[in-house]
């Protein structure tokens, strides 16, 4: 395994590996495009290659030489997206990556990941290591809560139901998944049952967990940090069309830009908390 780094190892934490294995440690400077070609030939050197740098830059700047260098030849390269989503909070509409899920997973041959907490990104780490294809990793910049069981399985392709339910399917990715529950506990003193179905692999999609539980509860929310527009939210409904035509309501960015401003305060003014999971419960079920 080696790593690469766009002058961004403090950031990144990357800097962690580099002080551990310095001789296994590229530092590639400002310069995103050659930070994903670099990888390509690491890998087609027989390496495993993680590089890293803020997800606005890596997919955002470089998407041509990932689908060029690494996708089209399948190398296993693993693309670290790091500070995406809104709650990157200040730095603004710049720097908070919302098109990555959409980017990543329309390229042929790319796994994308979306963990929820520190505890399943490491296993997703350590998963994505093991695996002979191009990844990429989805992590936030904010603190965020820790839940997820350390013992819980991890693979790559798998949907996890957190919670049963029977009314309606919560079906989120990364650290929205800690909203949903929040929410499926309000719902319950409500008389609402809401199955939470968490989903850090994007692509490819657990097709049969998610058409199970739609199958069950008959109604759908996606929640994600990301666009619903060719995010988790796309490829659900694109799921559900061919497969099961199912109501449908997708949560969160809905074709607009970031702003600047705390994590909390954004989450709250795009509506991405459990209180507003918990209204568009009850709008849906009525």
């Amino acid at each position: 395994m080696v790593a690469a780094c766009a002058d961004l190892t403090d950031s990144t934490q990357m800097s962690l590996f580099k002080e551990a294995f310095p001789a296994r440690y590229v530092e590639i400077g400002i310069a995103e495009q050659n930070l994903v070609t670099v990888g390509s030939g690491l890998a087609a050197q027989g390496k495993i290659p993680f590089v890293s740098s803020y997800a606005a830059f890596s997919p955002g700047r470089n998407w041509e030489q990932i689908r060029t260098t690494i996708c089209l030849n399948d190398r296993p390269v693993k693309i670290v997206g790091s500070h995406a989503g809104i709650s990157v909070g200040p730095d603004g509409a710049t720097h908070q990556m919302l098109e990555d899920i959409a980017l990543m997973r329309v390229l042929p041959n790319m796994l994308v990941v979306v963990p929820a907490d520190s505890v399943e990104a490491e296993k997703a780490t350590l998963a994505l290591a093991k695996d002979s294809r191009p990844g990429y990793l989805r992590l936030a910049r904010e603190a965020t809560p820790v839940f997820m069981n350390t013992e819980a399985p991890f693979e790559i392709g798998k949907a996890y139901i957190l919670r049963q339910g029977s009314h309606i399917s919560l079906v989120s990715t990364g650290t929205m998944t800690y909203q949903a529950l929040v929410a499926a506990e309000k719902l319950a003193k409500d008389g609402i049952d809401a199955e939470v179905v968490h989903v850090p692999t994007i692509k490819p999609l657990d097709s049969a967990t998610i058409l199970s539980s739609a199958q069950k509860t008959k109604k759908v929310i996606t929640i994600e940090e990301a666009q619903i527009n060719g995010g988790l939210g796309g490829a659900i409904c694109e799921l559900l069309a061919e497969h099961l035509p199912t109501p449908v309501k997708r949560m969160g960015i809905v074709d607009r830009f970031g702003e600047s401003g705390s994590p909390d305060e954004l989450l709250e003014h795009f509506g991405l908390t459990a209180k507003h999971i918990t209204f568009a419960v009850h709008q849906m079920v009525g």
